[in-house]
């Protein structure tokens, strides 16, 4: 099948006629959505934004968490030419001006009633000249998306597929704002040309069947997410929408994904989850025989292959069945990307008979530059290169790449566009290694690295994942930029927290009262002393702040990808911080 560009896809996709190509629950039921009936919605859209006067090389934004319409709404600007421009459903409207603006957005679609709530406040601030809403409530301030769909065309349109068989690889298809850890967002320029490229070599050794099944939950204003659903799309796959994070664990047990793609945010909480059940009594005991069954299986598991052995057997049902059928039980693939995953994290999931394959990528890089497979893996790496990229390392350690799908540049930003490349190669801001096997691993974002007074680098990442493998710590943060030492903040996973409280008689009437409590900071400094004896003596953490707050995207501590603002958070903690390090370096006990 041809694929030159996302239009391509969308029509591999059509002729394909699959009765599933999209579900989502809707009334308490799912719904699918037929490759025709996908046709048709889209080429209405696209229809409709002709009419407003919309074509090539026009900018239109989408407010909206995952749902069909977002993809319909997608596929219908890049009919068109029209280059969309995704934004994160969970920003608030003092943050959505700015994409807005800086994007030249003309129309935009948006989600819910809240989602239209935002864009009202800030509409006499920007250029919209449209806003169509998804949920059908009438608003006379919006557009309907079902006023745009109601009278789809029944069959083929032959001048609107004429218009988009005419795009071209090398035309602008998407801005896509980086999530911003360190300042303002960056509207990344990529094309056609960009995204297809990475779609036709990124997953090609994972196969798909029929009744494969993927769940879109990830922001699809981030490239990870979206890259999985046009590779979904082009391969047959269905894909079932889940627009809350907080529906996924019930998702995956009605719709049973066979291919699963996370952020390691979401593995993270299934790891914690089974500690947390299985801490104490006639469970302990299981789960600490049965782990060590699954480390002594850890190659075969690792090399695809299901151990035999009666011991494993009795192990895979007495707990292993449990946790992959928290995933729905039928999946075949497990993918990581989107940020770091954590050796230990993935070790412990290879013990439990579950491989996760990690990938990497930037969104300047459509995403992907390399991953792991299921015929070649190699735990804590990020697996080799796509055939139709180079890589090479800097001299200082940072990763450099080129290939059809690095970016064009940043969205009227011309001098850091020029800056992001070094002779051609795009520089990642990533420091990286690469063995004499070709499998590529990253250490750590070359910005993230911390250089304490005394000259030395750290890289916190690693760390911040040794110390998150613990079951009470939800979020840490290593600081120490310019300092004697380095210190670690840390958000204790509160649940699994006031469960042991409660069996140690610490009393409490608030969180902030408990990481107050001397119990409770001893506990944690006995997890930062645990990772201490594994450091270098210049990496050992000699100081913990226990925080009693939940890091998340809405109090700002997280993106919108899940990834830790460290310089945020050090910021909001600062008062704290400054004390900590002052009474250290006065010698007083804190």
């Amino acid at each position: 099948m041809k694929l030159e560009t996302l239009n391509d896809i969308f029509f591999n996709s059509v002729t394909s006629n699959h009765p599933r190509v999209m579900t989502c629950r809707k009334g308490g039921r799912w719904l699918n959505i037929s490759s025709q009936e996908l046709y048709r919605q889209v080429t209405a859209v696209a229809r409709a934004l002709q009419s407003w006067g919309l074509g090539k090389g026009d900018h239109v934004a989408i407010l909206s968490e995952n749902r069909p319409e977002w993809q319909i709404a997608d596929f219908a600007c890049l009919m068109l030419g029209v280059v969309d421009v995704p934004i994160y459903a969970t920003l608030p409207a003092d943050q959505i001006i700015y994409l807005l603006n800086n994007s030249e957005a003309r129309a935009v679609f948006v989600s819910t009633e809240e989602q239209l709530q935002k864009v009202l406040q800030i509409r006499s601030q920007t250029k919209i000249e449209k806003i169509v809403l998804m949920d059908d409530v009438p608003r006379s301030e919006a557009v309907s998306f079902q006023s745009l769909t109601a009278n789809a065309p029944a069959g083929r349109d032959a001048a609107l597929d004429s218009i988009a068989q005419a795009i071209k690889p090398d035309d602008l298809a998407t801005i896509i704002y980086t999530s911003g850890t360190t300042g303002t967002p960056k509207g990344a320029m990529l094309t056609h040309g960009n995204i297809a490229s990475n779609i036709g070599f990124s997953l090609r050794d994972f196969g798909s069947a029929p009744c494969d099944l993927s769940i879109s939950y990830l922001p699809l204003s981030h490239i990870t997410a979206r890259h999985l659903d046009y590779y979904c799309l082009q391969c047959g796959i269905t894909l079932a929408y889940c627009a809350h994070l907080e529906d996924l664990p019930q998702t995956m047990l009605e719709t049973k994904p066979t291919i699963m793609v996370s952020v390691p945010r979401v593995y993270e909480k299934v790891y914690n989850k089974v500690l947390v059940e299985t801490r104490s009594g006639i469970k302990h005991k299981i789960y600490e025989w049965a782990m060590k069954v699954g480390r002594a299986h850890r190659e075969e598991i690792l090399a695809g292959q299901t151990p035999s052995s009666f011991k494993w057997k009795l192990a895979n049902t007495l707990l292993f069945s449990k946790i992959h059928k928290g995933f729905g039980g039928k999946t075949r693939a497990f993918i990581s990307g989107g940020a770091p995953l954590g050796i230990d994290l993935a070790t412990w999931f290879a013990d439990a008979g579950i491989v996760i394959l990690q990938g990497y990528g930037l969104t300047e890089t459509s995403p992907v530059i390399a991953i792991n497979t299921p015929a070649v893996n190699r735990l804590g790496t990020v697996g080799k290169k796509l055939p139709n990229v180079e890589i090479r390392i800097a001299e200082d350690g940072e990763l450099l790449v080129r290939g059809p799908s690095v970016f064009r540049g940043y969205w009227k930003l011309p001098e850091e566009s020029q800056n992001a490349f070094a002779d051609g190669w795009f520089k990642t801001g990533d420091i990286a290694t690469l063995d004499s096997d070709g499998f590529l691993s990253i250490t750590d974002r070359k910005k993230d690295l911390i250089k304490t007074s005394g000259g030395k680098f750290i890289a916190p990442q690693p760390l911040e994942n040794q110390l998150k493998a613990n079951p009470l710590v939800s979020q840490a943060a290593i600081i120490g930029e310019r300092r004697k030492f380095p210190a670690v903040i840390i958000a204790p996973q509160f649940g699994a927290l006031q469960e042991w409280a409660r069996e140690n008689n610490v009393s409490f009437s608030s969180p902030g009262q408990l990481v107050a409590n001397p119990k409770v900071q001893e506990l944690y400094e006995g997890i930062v002393e645990a990772l201490n004896a594994k450091l270098a003596q210049f990496e050992k953490l000699k100081k913990v702040l226990l925080v009693p707050d939940e890091f998340s995207i809405a109090t700002g501590e997280l993106t919108p990808s899940m990834k830790l603002k460290r310089r945020f958070v050090e910021q909001k903690y600062k008062v704290q911080v400054d004390a900590l390090y002052s009474q250290a370096e006065a010698g007083v006990t804190v």
